[in-house]
């Protein structure tokens, strides 16, 4: 019987295979790690003496890599295979593992054994962790939250024999004492969050907590993968974003906006980036674009571009913002309310029943009906026109993007929940009309993108938009004609934004 070829010789990598396991710990494909690892000096895998640091292993995954190059650049210099082994496992590569289980992964994937002193070890320790480290922390609480990573102790005090994820490096305020050694090189993809108790499995950033720990070891390259969310700051992020903008240590950044192109399955809304962080070379930092299978021209720019507050991710916007911008318009911020514009969270319903004297609410569970005494918060907004948008962004992950959810026309009268952030109030409905016509443009929703980080879009995310006439209605060939718009800007507009109905 025949057999097929194709079968008999497919030998998939292991941790091509562990990558696409999960989204809760998003593992790094040999590949990802390869093109990051091709950002570094390759000099440096042929220098003996060389030190390379992994503080948060998962699969082992760059400890393996960096080996492999190891062992191909240091071949002139230490001839002897097993010496040559022998010294990049014990001198020059060192690994702090996420939990136990990830250590003897790791230690697998380096050593050829989960014991670094075991008969199947490619060298040989005097321990069973060899260079890979795991240590069972504990968080330290205070006022149930931990003071290092703020964990919920609700959720994370644990008994000592369950994993805690109290990550070593970052439960510590003199991380350089954990090995007590210098480092020319830190690598990793660290652990991105964990859960604080918060409404609806709240979880907060903690890969930002990484980067500043590994800054404090004062390597001569730093580089990891993470995030994007931290472009334009949030939850936790907004020191973090201001330092790393302000950082010409910087000097590349891979950008991948749909996180799917570099982790194949995964979904992490706002993407994620790579980039390299080079102690003795300071200047404006290369940033390259991955859409799909395309990648983007490499442009040099500052990260923090004149008249910005947030990392303008895309370098085809920069041309397009600074346009807008050079006009010296009212930004439409000033319009849009904070979330509970009338006061009522996201839980509120009104009731489908009417009353003599009620007023309507959109919540989320569509329309509903509130008593007046209800609102305690913007009343003078009741009486008069406005246009409601939801506060959370379109369901979809993929470019092009609608950006934003439907707006609608609120008349005297109308309230809204949580659900939805209010743009106005105006004096007319005609008023209200035109600003919906101009939310609906791609130039609108493009603009907005800039700022918006995930899928929710609180009224800072509106600061590049500016303000228009609004006694007529906006079509994008009128925006694009006032604002002197390219050909090839307008192209890549219309490439990132939907059409809206």
């Amino acid at each position: 019987m025949a057999t097929n070829p194709t079968i008999m010789t497919y030998n998939p990598d292991v941790l091509s295979c562990i990558a696409n396991l999960s989204n809760d710990e998003v593992f790094t494909p040999p590949e990802v790690a390869n093109a990051i690892l091709d950002m570094l000096p390759q000099h440096l895998f042929r220098n003996p003496n060389t030190t390379f640091l992994d503080p948060a292993c998962k699969s082992g995954v760059f400890l393996r890599e960096i080996a492999k190059r190891l062992l191909k650049g240091l071949e002139k210099k230490i001839p002897n295979l097993q010496k040559r082994v022998d010294h990049i496992f014990k001198r020059q590569l060192y690994g702090i593992a996420i939990t136990e289980l990830t250590a003897y992964l790791s230690r697998r994937s380096l050593y050829c054994s989960k014991f670094a002193n075991g008969p199947y070890s490619v060298t040989h320790f005097d321990n069973a962790a060899g260079n890979v480290r795991f240590s069972n922390i504990q968080h330290r609480w205070k006022n149930g939250r931990c003071v290092f990573c703020g964990a919920s102790q609700s959720q994370y005090d644990r008994d000592n024999d369950l994993e805690t994820h109290a990550y070593e490096l970052i439960h510590t305020t003199k991380p350089e004492e954990i090995l007590n050694m210098k480092f020319d090189v830190i690598i990793s993809n660290p652990p991105y969050q964990l859960s604080d108790g918060g409404y609806r499995v709240s979880a907060s950033p903690i890969y930002h907590m990484f980067v500043e720990q590994a800054q404090k070891l004062n390597p001569r390259y730093l580089t990891m993968i993470i995030p994007a969310r931290w472009f334009a700051g949030g939850k936790g992020l907004d020191s973090f974003r201001d330092n790393m903008l302000h950082d010409d240590s910087i000097r590349v950044i891979h950008d991948y906006p749909e996180a799917s192109d570099c982790f194949s399955g995964v979904q992490i809304k706002g993407g994620v980036c790579y980039f390299l962080w080079d102690r003795d070379n300071k200047g404006d930092c290369t940033v390259v674009t991955h859409r799909g299978n395309d990648v983007g021209k490499a442009v040099a720019r500052p990260l923090l571009e004149e008249g910005c507050d947030v990392f303008i991710r895309y370098n085809e916007a920069i041309n397009i913002l600074h346009k807008v911008q050079s006009k010296g318009e009212e930004s439409i911020e000033e319009k849009v309310s904070t979330r509970k514009p009338f006061g009522l969270d996201t839980l509120f319903h009104g009731s489908k029943s009417y009353k003599n004297g009620d007023l309507t609410i959109y919540d989320n569970d569509g329309i509903g009906y509130v008593s007046p005494t209800t609102i305690h918060k913007n009343v003078e907004w009741i009486n008069m026109w406005k246009v409601f948008i939801p506060e959370a962004g379109s369901g979809s992950d993929s470019f092009p993007h609608p950006i934003l959810g439907k707006p609608f026309v609120g008349a005297p009268g109308a309230v809204s929940s949580e659900t939805y952030l209010v743009i106005g109030p105006f004096n007319n409905e005609v008023t209200c009309i035109n600003l919906v016509s101009y939310i609906k443009t791609r130039f609108f929703r493009f603009l907005v993108m800039l700022k918006k980080p995930s899928q929710h879009a609180t009224s800072k995310v509106y600061s590049y938009v500016p303000i228009q006439d609004f006694s007529k209605p906006w079509t994008d060939e009128e925006l694009y004609n006032k604002y002197s718009l390219t050909d090839e800007e307008v192209a890549f507009i219309e490439s990132m934004i939907k059409p809206m109905d």
